[in-house]
């Protein structure tokens, strides 16, 4: 699944000390996706969430990441 299109809808995002989180959805897969980019040293990663957990994922994007 593709980070981000032009279907693609950002629900909600933050910002902390270089870590960027975005919670994202995509309508043509009716899919949630929680991105996390860190700014300073330019690594990023996408996860695939179930939706009755995608706030929590939000938030904690490396505990769902490990």
């Amino acid at each position: 699944m593709s980070p981000a299109t032009s279907q693609t809808r950002e629900l909600a995002d933050r910002d902390c000390d270089g870590i960027h989180v975005a919670l994202l959805w995509h309508p043509d897969e009716n899919a949630l996706t929680v991105s996390v980019e860190d700014t300073r040293v330019g690594d990023r990663f996408h996860l695939a969430v179930a939706p009755d957990c995608a706030l929590d994922a939000f938030y904690h994007p490396f505990a769902y990441a490990a």
